[in-house]
């Protein structure tokens, strides 16, 4: 594993990194580019289309004078991409807190403060307030935006759960046994025993039974699960599905209850091969949220998988400055 960079130029190059980056953090950063990448192309495409109107920014013009101009709402994907890096950390955070209370008890401002740690499902929900509660401020349609954030928001995902995988963060699954594995699987994909990990290089296996009371039942286990790279695997295909589906004839707020869906379904399905403790009815906490997810999300294409009449998709005009 390579929890720093500096871990990498070592084994590759033989120098270390002078700066102190860790590889979670580098893609925790890749993750909101890309997704604001795929975000503004979406936006911008329905603003030409007018879908959402312009919005007001301050500028300055050549002399240093500062001015109001309507313009694409994309030019505030910026302030929203700071806000989601923020608020997704903190909302991840203190998810992660409340899902390993026992864990937190025993030594607070080291899990509070320790680069390991997230529960995605608190960063989506403090960030996404976040941002629509911003975007309504500034004027923005808040369902044509959460639909242009979709199939970025699920690539950003599967892009974040890598840098899970490359620092050893502890959201690995439950033990395996190469014994197990199918032939036509590879055994990095089938069992891992995260060297050099976050957590002080401590074998999975061992921290699961330790700190999170799950004893493996394999006579001969060989590790764990490498749970983050098949939610990586899973989450570029939906964000595939979902970039493809983008310009359906739906109303606003239709993609975005299909990522609801294929988000729930995706976690609730991982959770069976990961280690959490029970929350209610017998499920972890991420499961529970899972479950909400895709009820809010089948509302939601309950009520949006109407076609918009024709004359509503007319390029509206532009007002400019």
């Amino acid at each position: 594993m390579y929890p720093r960079i500096s871990d990498l130029t070592r084994d590759l190059f033989g120098f270390d990194f002078p700066i102190p980056l860790f590889s979670f953090g580098l893609m925790v950063a890749l993750a909101i580019l890309t997704a604001t990448a795929m975000t503004r192309i979406e936006l911008d495409r329905r603003f030409a289309l007018g879908w959402v109107g312009p919005v007001r920014v301050k500028t300055k013009d050549a002399k240093g004078r500062e001015r109001t101009e309507l313009t694409t709402p994309s030019a505030l994907l910026w302030n929203m991409a700071l806000m989601a890096g923020f608020f997704g950390v903190l909302g991840a955070k203190i998810f992660h807190i409340i899902d390993y209370w026992d864990e937190f008890v025993r030594d607070p401002a080291g899990m509070f403060f320790s680069g390991s740690g997230l529960t995605v499902y608190g960063g989506i929900l403090l960030a996404g307030i976040a941002i629509l509660l911003y975007a309504r401020k500034k004027g923005l349609n808040g369902a044509h935006l959460a639909d242009s954030v979709a199939p970025g928001l699920m690539l950003a995902y599967g892009i974040g759960r890598i840098g899970c995988y490359l620092s050893g963060d502890g959201d690995w699954g439950v033990c395996s046994s190469l014994a197990d594995k199918p032939g036509w699987i590879p055994g990095w994909l089938w069992s891992e025993t995260f060297p050099r990990n976050m957590l002080g290089g401590v074998d999975p296996v061992v921290y699961n039974a330790v700190e999170r009371g799950a004893e493996c039942t394999l006579a001969n286990p060989t590790g764990v699960y490498p749970t983050m790279l098949y939610e990586f695997a899973m989450a570029a295909v939906l964000a595939g599905v979902l970039w493809a589906l983008r310009k359906n004839p739906f109303k606003a707020g239709w993609l975005i209850s299909l990522y609801a869906v294929f988000a729930g379904v995706e976690r609730f399905l991982i959770e069976f091969i990961r280690v959490n403790p029970e929350a209610a009815f017998g499920l972890p906490q991420s499961q529970i949220i899972s479950v909400g997810f895709i009820v809010a999300g089948l509302v939601g294409l309950a009520l949006t998988t109407r076609r918009v009449h024709p004359a509503d998709l007319e390029p509206a005009p532009v007002v400019v400055s």
